[in-house]
């Protein structure tokens, strides 16, 4: 686990190398459009607005040029920037936007609600934007476990044109940690994959968590490294480290902590075992790994323990990766494209079904507890909000509140809110 460090913090000096630009995230005017000081995209990479008089927005354009695919990775939108963020999808004829945090963690802000949560969740199906011209209305929710997808219909109110877009929001991504399990983060990616958001005959997927930096890094990362390693079947062709490398030439400080990088590389040994087969995944994926394979099996819980930093006997061979699972097809089937089922319910066995129907109802009533929450906590801060209003013309620098490593101090998408910011009447309730 300490070589993971080292490498993490290796990659953060290689890429600190980069003498790329900030001039239009750092003018006086664009300061409140950022909802961190200390995360800006680079001039060279930025996402331009096409319309109104100022054209910027935090959001970069992630180039894979191997794997030929492209990325907008974002800031979770402020108040102030919702009319932004919807402009920009428009524009670039994106066709999925991916979600990877709360509105509030652990009761801080993480993003604006910048999507209309709908009627059946005691709220308005519609949301329009009268600054920018967009209105966006909920047509379709599907509550998952891990996540929810919604469709949308985004319309450009001084055209009348309309067009949809689906919101993959994952739901159970913890603050200050990583999913749960690769093969739950690999069934979302799967689902976005599925319905053609990411193909190049469309617009950019938008990205973002709350800075759009951390999470937003391993979904990039992990779904380049799998398009290649689908392609070329060789793991040996396969350089994680050069790819996130080229990708921080887009975005400053993709992947920030050394559980993100770990749950990167555990995810894309999963699908690898999948892509390349059961019988010669396991030996292909140690064997292409080396040393940052030993530091991953050891589980993806914490960060440094003591036997990872004895060194003793412990490069010698490499530890066995994670035991299969045993829902999984034969060692001897011949390998497939990536591909991750469920296994379907027996519909004879009564008792099993009645246990799935009472975990919905759970789910359910956690979820509308969760709902009514989140807006009695929002309701609480916009009023504290209001009463700091006679303050901000004397503003404070704010820097990211994120996820922070407790060896190495780097930081991640655990991300605090920028500045209270006016709202406006088109701003989406709660």
């Amino acid at each position: 686990m300490l070589f993971l460090l080292l490498f993490t913090q290796g990659i953060r000096q290689e890429a600190a190398e980069h003498n790329h630009t900030l001039k239009c995230a750092r003018k006086p005017e664009n300061k409140f459009r950022n909802r961190y000081r200390d995360v800006s995209p680079y001039d060279h990479s930025r996402v331009q607005l096409q319309d109104g008089d100022n054209d910027y927005i935090n959001a970069s354009l992630v180039v894979a040029a191997e794997a030929n695919r492209q990325y907008i990775l974002a800031q979770g939108p402020l108040p102030s920037t919702i009319g932004h963020f919807w402009e920009m999808v428009w524009e670039q004829r994106t066709k999925a936007v991916v979600m990877l945090n709360r509105v509030i963690e652990k009761g801080t802000i993480k993003c604006a609600q910048y999507w209309p949560q709908g009627e059946v969740n005691g709220h308005s199906d519609e949301l329009e934007l009268e600054e920018t011209g967009y209105k966006v209305t909920l047509l379709e929710e599907d509550v998952r476990p891990y996540f929810t997808i919604r469709t949308y219909l985004l319309q450009r109110l001084k055209t009348n044109e309309s067009r949809k877009v689906f919101h993959f929001h994952y739901t159970r991504w913890p603050d200050f940690g990583v999913p749960e399990s690769p093969a739950a983060f690999l069934h979302f990616l799967l689902e976005v994959r599925d319905s053609g958001s990411l193909e190049a005959d469309v617009g950019p997927p938008v990205v973002h968590c709350s800075a759009g930096i951390g999470r937003s890094g391993v979904f990039c990362l992990v779904d380049t490294c799998l398009v290649l390693l689908d392609k070329t079947r060789d793991l040996n062709s396969l350089n994680i480290r050069r790819l996130l490398l080229d990708m921080r030439q887009y975005r400053m400080g993709l992947i920030q902590t050394p559980d993100q990088l770990r749950f990167s590389y555990l995810a894309v040994i999963e699908g690898a075992r999948t892509i390349l087969g059961m019988a010669t995944a396991q030996d292909d994926v140690i064997n292409t790994l080396g040393e940052e394979s030993a530091d991953l099996q050891d589980g993806h819980n914490h960060l440094v323990t003591k036997d990872d930093d004895d060194g003793e006997n412990t490069r010698d061979k490499p530890p066995p990766l994670p035991p299969r699972d045993p829902s999984r097809r034969s060692s001897r089937q011949r390998a497939q494209p990536l591909e991750f089922e469920y296994e379907p319910e027996d519909p004879t066995d009564t008792e099993r079904l009645r246990e799935r129907q009472r975990e919905a109802e759970l789910r359910k009533r956690r979820r509308d507890e969760r709902i009514s929450s989140t807006s009695e906590k929002l309701a609480e801060m916009k009023r504290k909000q209001r009463k700091t209003e006679a303050d901000r013309e004397r503003p404070r620098g704010l820097t990211a509140d994120r996820e922070t490593d407790n060896t190495s101090g780097s930081s991640s998408d655990s991300d605090a809110p920028t500045l209270p910011t006016k709202r406006t009447k088109n701003d989406s309730k709660l």
